[in-house]
């Protein structure tokens, strides 16, 4: 209750940080400017001077209030906000003793950062002394590997060098022990000379006298020889002409003589040839069924297994669109009744893209047939230059020395039975072509003529005039294809696999569904294509770790085998694409008494008409080197 005597008590002071409260105005009221110009200083003095007016202020306060009713009432009331304001000063304490406890927190957290900077910035220039020290160390340990690497060098040059010096020291020492004896058998030659010389000049009547008597008695010689000669001759033709008996017996001798001369070559002429056709083959022949009495020799075990496997079916592994196996079948069928009855044979031309199958079926059909097989290949005959037409007469004569009859199989025959009138072929091309016209002017019962070309429309027209069937080979349809590729997968993938002897295994996948879909992708690919792609599985499974052949490891060749063919086509020059468009263009005509509907079908088979029995169907392909090809098929619908 200090405020009621005037007095003005100073609160409590903690640490000294709380500045002093402010100075109370001049008593009364007054401002003079005496107590203003004395500062700061002066006013805190006149806080604490005694008020005497105050103290009689608060006196008659005091008894005015002792004479009101509620005196007590404003004593406890001046209690309570006397004890109100000690209890703030004491939570102002408190926080401000908190706050000094959170900056005394602050600065420790303050000096541990500073204290984890210096301890990382300690390592780190600790870090930083070892590596210049490791550095220094390596540095140290390089220059010490290249002072040994040129003291080495040094050691090791020195070392050449005096092998070089020893090794001319004892060049020079041969070059002189050579000179030296070279210098001493020159003398010695020098004086073997000269003491020959001397002989020479000693004995120089004696060598004179000996070579005029051997002189003389060669003349005498020669003379008595003449003589001799002259007079033997002369009396045995005298004796010849006077003697009738005599002449003829010497004109009868030496006629026997021309006679036995010519008559010995003829005869080893005729048996060369004999010894040929029956126990070799021509030179133009590259593979043959025949077995001969040579062969037999030289492979006991493979002439055995033809004599075990001559006949089979025509078409066995060979896979083909419907209407042409069926038309294959039906030649197969008329050539095998054909040499049982023994009627003429009929000559055939096999056309169409490479790898189709034209050389395996003129194989099983000569096995089918009963017959023997010849494959010749048009290349050879253009290299052998006028000994061509020899050689194609020495083929023809051999065919006919073959008991069951021969198929004569020429692959690339356009190679040299082109056009004498539109080509520039060379003379001896040309008769070549004649001997061959010449030998198939006439229907056989021996031999049957069976051409396969790729370009058939370079054939000369006197040779397409031989032919009595033409069929097309066509590449494979979809159909065809995933018989193909069941049939490889079988017999280079699955068959190796059973076998178990091989490294080979077989993951668990569709084996169906995968040859469906390959099928689908090799578009375009021939079937010599497609067996090269069940080979290229097997290797896949060969050159793997485990040997597994998987469902990825095979569509990886597919797609291989698809890119290769894209690329050989890309390869093909404007010829070769012009010819492929010809042969497959070529096919593209048919009889308007066969058909009554065309099929035409574009490049995404968009549209599509068939008629009910027999249609021809055109498709057209865009091939990737933009090359527009007409296929042509004939199929049967059954409705």
């Amino acid at each position: 209750m200090s405020w009621l005597f005037g007095i003005k008590t100073q609160p409590p002071m903690g640490d000294g940080n709380f500045p002093p409260p402010p100075a109370p105005p001049a008593s009364g009221g007054q401002n003079n400017d005496g107590a203003q110009n004395q500062g700061p200083k002066s006013s805190q003095m006149e806080a604490y001077r005694f008020d005497s007016s105050a103290l009689e202020r608060a006196a008659q306060a005091a008894k005015e209030l002792e004479k009101s009713r509620h005196s007590g009432e404003a004593l406890e009331l001046s209690k309570l906000q006397e004890k109100t304001k000690q209890s703030e000063y004491g939570m102002k304490m408190k926080e401000y003793e908190a706050h000094i406890e959170q900056m005394k927190v602050e600065q420790k957290k303050v000096e541990g950062e500073e204290r984890r900077k210096t301890i990382q910035e300690e390592t780190k220039q600790h870090q930083q002394r070892e590596q210049y020290h490791d550095q220094l160390s390596r540095k140290r340990y390089d220059d010490q590997l290249m002072q040994q690497t040129r003291i080495n060098e040094e050691n090791l040059r020195k070392q050449e060098e005096s092998v070089a010096k020893q090794e001319a020291m004892r060049k020079a020492t041969i070059e002189k022990e050579l000179e030296m004896r070279h210098q001493l058998e020159m003398k010695k030659l020098e004086a073997e000379m000269r003491a020959k010389a001397k002989v020479d000049r000693e004995n120089q009547d004696l060598t004179l006298e000996q070579i005029r008597v051997k002189a003389a008695e060669k003349r005498t010689t020669v003379l008595e020889s003449i003589k001799t000669a002259g007079s033997v001759l002369g009396s045995g033709a005298h004796a010849l002409l006077t003697d009738w008996d005599k002449v003829l017996a010497a004109a009868g001798g030496l006629s026997l003589l021309a006679l036995g001369v010519y008559t010995a070559k003829g005869t080893t002429s005729i048996a060369a040839r004999y010894i040929e056709a029956r126990l070799g083959k021509p030179s133009l022949v590259r593979d043959t069924s025949r077995i001969t009495a040579l062969d037999v020799v030289q492979h006991p075990i493979q002439t055995a297994k033809k004599l075990k496997n001559r006949e089979s079916d025509a078409l066995e592994g060979v896979v083909l669109e419907p209407r042409l196996e069926e038309r294959l079948r039906d030649i197969a069928i008329a050539t095998k009744n054909t040499k049982q009855n023994r009627g003429m044979y009929r000559n055939i031309l096999m056309y169409g893209p490479p790898g189709t199958g034209k050389t395996m079926f003129a194989k099983k059909l000569a096995m089918h047939s009963g017959m023997d097989y010849a494959i010749v290949t048009g290349g050879d005959v253009a290299p052998m230059g006028r000994d061509g037409v020899t050689a194609i007469h020495k083929v023809f004569d051999w065919s006919q020395t073959s008991r069951k009859g021969l198929l004569l199989f020429i692959d690339e025959a356009d190679a040299f039975l082109r056009k004498r009138s539109s080509e520039h072929i060379s003379e001896d091309l040309r008769a070549a072509l004649n001997a061959f016209l010449y030998r198939t002017g006439e229907q056989s019962d021996k031999l049957m003529l069976v051409l396969a070309s790729n370009t058939p429309e370079q054939f000369d027209w006197a040779v397409n005039d031989r032919l009595d069937e033409m069929v097309e080979f066509d590449l494979p349809g979809l159909e065809e294809r995933e018989r193909l590729m069941r049939l490889y997968f079988e017999k280079f993938v699955l068959s190796p696999a059973l076998e178990g002897h091989k490294r080979l295994k077989v993951a668990q996948f569709d084996y169906s569904d995968l040859c469906s879909r390959m099928a689908t992708l090799t578009e375009g690919l021939s079937g010599r294509e497609i067996s090269k792609l069940g080979v290229a599985w097997q290797a896949a499974a060969y050159a793997s770790d485990d040997g597994v052949l998987t469902e990825q490891m095979v569509l990886d060749r597919c797609k291989d085998a698809i890119s290769q063919h894209r690329q050989k086509v890309e390869w093909q020059s404007d010829q070769e694409r012009q010819e492929a468009k010809s042969i497959l263009g070529s096919s593209s005509y048919h009889s308007e008494k066969d058909t009554q509907y065309v099929n035409v079908l574009n490049t995404n088979n968009s549209a599509q008409v068939s008629e009910p029995r027999i249609t021809v169907t055109e498709v057209e392909d865009n091939t990737p080197q933009d090359k527009p090809t007409v296929e042509k098929k004939k199929k049967r619908s059954k409705e």
